[in-house]
């Protein structure tokens, strides 16, 4: 396949159903997802059977446990991603929303229209439930997407890709509203994210690596976070009977994903009563602690425990590891979560709202929390329906990517034969 000229089909094709699905109404974008998630779950056998293609191959090619824990498919997360089309239908619709209206001494009124931002790459590795969630917030914020899977998904992503495009034929919208990239060949990428031609914005989801390159290549303006070093930190303040349990959710229900925990920091003066209990929850889930001197003495009988060195403060391990520091107190807290965190997703545990409003205000984070687990920095729990991806930028959009964050806001002027005097 020669790329650039296909790259290039793709690209004119998008722009053009963009203008298309700008002009559908609410009721259009509604059927036509409601189309896809009937379609996802009618053919939801044929969908496993092609992830486990999928899965069989990345296991022969050695892929890496996270890697394969975010490929695979099963009958959860098929009905997952139905479910999620399913809530962005009945989310409302932000294109055509106006707000901020006021009358200016002129006359005029002057406020702000939301409107679709045209048209959007995705380029991600694993991860097929993407292909759904990602056709579905484009098409329900006014947008066409380009998708472009890695080659270790690619027969999940042709299969979710053809109930996409079945739903967008039942709602009379063009199939190429959502089109995916079906080379594997990683040329594609870069044509993808130099097409400011065609393309609008660019949103990674995979790998540090993949994320680093996209950033430095593009052409096109990018959303994106780099990896995930979320935090715990469990204030001298907290309900210890809380803590457990929390942590537990936070580590180990899921080690490959970015709103997993992979710091936990202890208030010294609860430390010798907190950590005890929380090393051997982990310690029964094959956690491996990195710990500090304070920590390691304290856990030294439990098994599981290391020395951490200082990279370890920085690290998004993505596997049953994580790092604990014993610190001063919330200001410590703080100040190591915004000198070694990742500005993605942390947690205060702690039962005094005067220390949980200061965490809040004062942690430099997308999303920040407050005696919850941090796997609930997700699009799905926010409410968003789905989400395109996290990001961690300051402009634009923040945290979980949903409609909002795949359009924009253009002034709107209301007249009635008015002229500037």
């Amino acid at each position: 396949m020669d790329i650039t000229p296909y790259m290039q089909t793709l690209g004119r094709q998008a722009r053009e159903a963009s203008r298309a699905v700008a002009r559908a109404d609410t009721n259009q974008k509604n059927a036509a997802l409601l189309a896809m998630a009937a379609a996802i779950e009618r053919d939801a056998d044929q969908l496993i059977a092609a992830n486990a293609q999928d899965m069989a191959h990345a296991r022969a090619a050695g892929y890496d446990s996270a890697l394969l824990d975010r490929l695979a498919l099963s009958a959860k997360t098929v009905a997952g991603m139905a479910e999620g089309l399913r809530q962005i239908a009945a989310l409302p619709d932000p294109v055509g929303e106006m707000d901020g209206l006021k009358y200016r001494p002129s006359g005029i009124q002057v406020g702000k229209m939301r409107v679709p931002l045209g048209v959007i790459g995705i380029i991600y590795e694993a991860r097929p439930n993407v292909t759904a969630d990602a056709a579905g917030l484009c098409l329900k914020s006014g947008n066409a997407a380009i998708l472009r899977g890695g080659s270790e998904a690619i027969r999940s992503n042709q299969a979710i890709a053809a109930c996409v495009r079945e739903g967008l034929a039942a709602a009379g919208l063009p199939a190429t509203a959502v089109q995916v990239v079906e080379t594997t060949d990683r040329a594609a990428v870069g044509a993808l994210i130099t097409m400011k031609d065609y393309v609008d914005v660019i949103v990674p989801r995979g790998g540090k690596g993949l994320i680093e390159r996209i950033t430095g290549e593009a052409r096109v303006p990018v959303i994106k976070h780099l990896h995930g070093n979320c935090h715990v930190y469990i204030d001298d303040r907290a309900d210890l009977t809380k803590t457990v349990k929390i942590v537990e959710n936070a580590k180990t229900q899921r080690y490959g994903t970015c709103n997993t925990t992979e710091s936990l920091l202890v208030a010294r003066a609860v430390a010798a009563q907190a950590l005890p209990d929380i090393g051997r929850m982990l310690a029964t889930h094959g956690v491996e602690m990195r710990c500090c001197p304070e920590a390691l003495v304290i856990l030294q009988d439990i098994g599981q425990v290391k020395a951490a060195t200082e990279q370890d403060w920085h690290e998004e391990y993505l596997a049953p590891i994580l790092a604990i520091k014993v610190v001063d107190g919330l200001d410590a807290a703080i100040e190591h979560i915004n000198t070694h965190g990742s500005q993605h997703t942390d947690a205060i545990l702690t039962e005094d709202y005067a220390r949980a409003r200061r965490f809040l205000r004062e942690v430099d984070s997308a999303s920040v929390m407050v005696n919850a687990s941090t796997r609930f920095a997700d699009g799905f729990e926010y409410g968003l329906g789905a989400e395109i991806g996290i990001s961690t930028d300051k402009i634009h959009a923040r945290g979980p990517v949903g409609l909002e964050g795949l359009t924009s806001q253009k002034w709107v002027v209301l007249g009635d034969g008015h002229v500037r005097g």
